[in-house]
Parts: structure tokens; sequence; C-alpha cells
């Protein structure tokens, strides 16, 4: 079958999937999270082979970071399945319950989006994370990550799919795509798939834009600010933008620019610069930056730049105002954060800068389903349609009415034989 016969295939067993009762869905997952802790030797050892041929592909540090699955990204993932087991169920939840008439009712109650198309980069727990709220959120999924890692997802799909239906999930709720001709057909297939979501660089997800009729939610991009405003307090600042930095250096929510108010510049540029020598971070600065500390010089596209490595680019700036129009210029609206002590600025900075996050006096690496507690996330949207920030399980739902009568007809209303009386129930 082709991935287009499939995808037509999975439509027509979505509706089950979007039935399974929160039960059948809870048992799904924790049968999921026994099978990879039963088989996670093996596991390791698909991802093993991974390894070995991506370094002799030449493929960068930061990547090889992502696509390690070991034991403590496997200890990650099960914490996340655990966590999403205790979520309570985001399909069925009345939002709206509204007398139209005497006898005519009309409720708004959430329901899955139905067929989601995930494509995420070389990241095993990726698999395990998508999936799973896909299946906690009654969805139907199909899952196409990255080639480098291809042995591993290859696994851990049959791993989840085999225990998810001995559980109870219907067959064919879930599928795996291998190959770059997949995602091309995979993106034909309007009629089937709702929704799609692109994990990967910036040409990637415009690719995907760019080549189909099927809704798009994701980011390209995760170029995030910390700005340390006059009144911040110095070691604070050291502290925070060192993890930001190099906590996990390939994340989309790592700081990748540092902008520094004149009047704390040399206080805390001095101090940074020798930390983050210590750290291993390249540091490249204007020349505001460069007389106060050693670094390499920042060109213009530096602050264009998601590095995804030990580099940081730094710019000194006149007051917060400067700083929120180069963060809305140049960043990515995903995740910026203000250093500072004082409400006002922080307030000031976090009502104008237009990002899914904007934090006070802590890292952009809090940018996380998990650590927002929805148990992992689908990814990071910076769009503003449906969801916005690390996308969880209400990021996985939708809506439908229905509208509960007796006989009503609309010619009844039209003519003012009948007339409503809205009350919210």
């Amino acid at each position: 079958m082709t991935i287009h016969e499939k995808a037509r295939a999975m439509k027509r067993v979505s509706p089950k999937t979007a039935n399974t009762d929160i039960e059948t869905r809870n048992t799904a997952l924790r049968a999921i999270a026994d099978a990879i802790t039963a088989h996670k030797d093996e596991i390791k050892e698909a991802n093993a082979e991974d390894m070995a041929a991506a370094k002799e592909n030449g493929i960068p540090a930061p990547v090889l970071k992502r696509l390690k699955f070991g034991d403590e990204k496997i200890a990650d993932v099960l914490g996340g399945i655990d966590q999403l087991i205790g979520l309570e169920d985001p399909v069925g939840k009345i939002q709206l319950k509204r007398q139209l008439d005497e006898g005519l009712t009309l409720i708004r109650q959430t329901v899955p989006i139905g067929v989601i198309g995930v494509i995420f980069e070389a990241r095993p727990d990726a698999m395990v994370q998508v999936s799973t709220l896909c299946l906690k959120s009654g969805n139907c999924s199909i899952l196409k990550g990255g080639s480098e890692a291809k042995r591993t997802n290859r696994k851990l799909f049959s791993v989840i799919y085999e225990a998810a239906v001995s559980a109870g999930m219907p067959d064919g709720f879930m599928m795996l795509a291998e190959t770059h001709d997949d995602i091309d057909q995979l993106l034909k297939c309007d009629d089937s798939v709702d929704l799609l979501i692109p994990r990967g660089s910036n040409a990637f997800v415009r690719h995907i834009m760019d080549n189909t009729k099927i809704p798009v939610m994701g980011h390209a991009d995760g170029i995030c600010h910390i700005y340390v405003d006059k009144d911040a307090d110095t070691d604070m600042a050291v502290k925070i933008i060192l993890d930001a930095k190099t906590q996990y250096a390939a994340a989309c929510n790592a700081a990748e620019t540092l902008l520094v108010h004149k009047d704390i510049a040399d206080e805390l540029l001095p101090k940074l610069g020798e930390a983050f020598r210590a750290a291993g971070v390249e540091l490249r600065g204007t020349p505001e930056v460069r007389e106060r500390t050693e670094c390499a010089e920042a060109a213009e596209e530096d602050f264009s730049t998601e590095y995804l490595d030990f580099i940081i680019s730094a710019k000194i700036v006149s007051d917060i105002d400067e700083a929120i129009d180069h963060i809305n210029t140049y960043g990515s609206h995903h995740t910026d954060s203000i250093i500072t002590n004082d409400d006002a600025a922080a307030e000031h900075f976090m009502d104008l800068v237009d990002s899914a996050g904007v934090y006070r006096n802590c890292s952009t690496r809090f940018a996380d389903g998990f650590r927002y507690g929805f148990g992992a996330e689908v990814g990071i949207s910076t769009g503003k349609i449906h969801a916005r920030g690390p996308v969880g399980l209400e990021g996985l739902v939708t809506y439908k009415y229905r509208l509960y009568g007796n006989g009503q007809i609309v010619g009844d209303y039209a003519s003012g034989a009948r007339q409503f009386h809205f009350k919210d129930l």
C-alpha cells in the first residue's frame, strides 16, 4: 500500500480511535512503558547502530547528542509517559452549554483533531513523546523521524504499536513513514490528514508549508534571547545565561542571542566572558561588547542565526525598548527572557515581546511540554492560530457543536412564531 492508501485507511480508523475511552488509552500508555522497559536492550542496540553510522557519515556533534538514546533518555521518556497517564482526559470536555430556546440545547465539546502527521528530527525520544501524546488525545498518527535514527525509530515504533494494539487501541491507528518519498506522498494526503506538525530547520518547515494543502502547525527557528536589564543581579544573570546556552545547546529553546543594557554592561560582560570561556562557549559580540570582554566579532547575520551549538551572539542596547525591538525584529517568536529586579520593566518586556513564551529571571530552557506539566510535547508552535508554545494535549484537540432539539425548525424563528431565549446552563 502507498502512504496515500494507508492514510485513507487511517482516516476510516480515526473515529474509532477518537471514541476509545480514557481507561483504554491509559492502559495502552502503561503497556507502552512496560514494553519499552522490557525491550530496552534491543532499543539501545538499534540506537548504537544508528550512532555508529552517523559518526561514519560525519554527522555534527549537536545532532549526535540528539540521536543518542541511552538509559538517561529512556528514563526521561518513561517519566513523560507516567506524567501523561496522570493528566486528565482532554477529550469530551464541555466548553459551552447553552439553551437557545426551551427544548433546544447547544453543547460545545472537545474532540480529537483526527489524523496527525508529525515529521521530526533525529531524536528517538520524540518518537515516544509524539506517539503517546497523540494516543492520549485520541488521535491517529503518522510518524516520520530523522533518517539518522531509522533503526531506533523502527524498533521503538514496533514496540509502541504492538503494546498499544494489544491493550485495546484500534489496529491501524499509528503508521511509520521512513523515506523522503514518504514525506512527498504525505504532503499530498489533504483528503486524509487533518494536521501536519514539522520539526526541523527553517528551510525544511518552509518546504512543508509551501508544498501541501494540509494545515501546518510548528516553528521554523528557535532564535531565543535573554535580555539583561539595568536592574539585574549579575550573578543570577550569569547562572541563567549559562544554563540557557549550555544545558542542552542543540535544543530549539537554547539561548542564541544576549542583549545587555548599557548601564550594566561593564559589570556583567567581564564576568560572563570568563564564564563562557570556562564552559567552552564562543561569544560573538558587537564592538561595544568586545571593548568589555575578549570575544569574536559578531556579524549582522549572527543575530538571525540559530546556532544549536556552543556559540552565542551579544549586543549592548541603550534601553529596554531597543531590546524589545531587536527581539521582535530578529527573533523567531519562540521564547525570550528578561533578567531584572524591576517589576515594571519585567511586565513591559513581557507585554511587548511578541513570542510564544516570555520569561522573567529564568532560563529559556524551561520552554518544554514536560517542564510545563503537559506530558512532553509534539512540538513548539510559534504561530498564533489554534495552539502556541509547547503543544501538549490541549493543542491536539479541537471541538464540535452538538445541538439537541425536539422538532424545532428554523422557519418558525424566521417567521416570528417562535423566539430564541438564550440561557447559559
